[in-house]
């Protein structure tokens, strides 16, 4: 296997952990929906192993995922890698908040937004 390949499995393995995550699934849980071993989808997500298509296509339909989200940055050279645009630790908490809390967070986060384009455009006009 080579660098790329061991690559795209990790990034495949990170999508379906988060999308683990999203579901509040443990490795359990979803072994035992799809029919898998813990272990395996421990290596699925680690990057160690890699599905069939019926395996992932299992996975994609008990998570609730369209595939495209698992391999869409594999096929496009352009698209952005999924550690380029996302805080793993951050989404892990995040997925973690009630809706309550994740209202709340993102109504922080679009007033952090709107406070630093007033800084930028300030900075700009100094």
């Amino acid at each position: 296997m080579n660098d790329h390949e061991k690559f795209l499995r990790k990034n495949i393995g990170k999508k379906i952990k988060l999308a683990r995550a999203k579901a509040n699934y443990t490795q359990e849980q979803l072994a035992e929906k799809t029919s898998l071993s813990t272990r395996y989808i421990s290596q699925l997500e680690r990057g160690i192993a890699f599905g069939s298509a019926t395996t992932i296509t299992n996975i994609c339909k008990t998570l609730n995922v369209n595939p495209d989200f698992l391999f869409e940055d594999c096929i496009d050279e352009n698209s952005y890698n999924i550690n380029d645009v996302i805080d793993h630790k951050f989404l892990n908490n995040y997925l973690k908040l009630d809706c309550y809390n994740r209202t709340i967070l993102n109504s922080m986060a679009n007033e952090l937004l709107k406070l630093q384009e007033y800084n930028i455009s300030k900075s700009k006009q100094a």
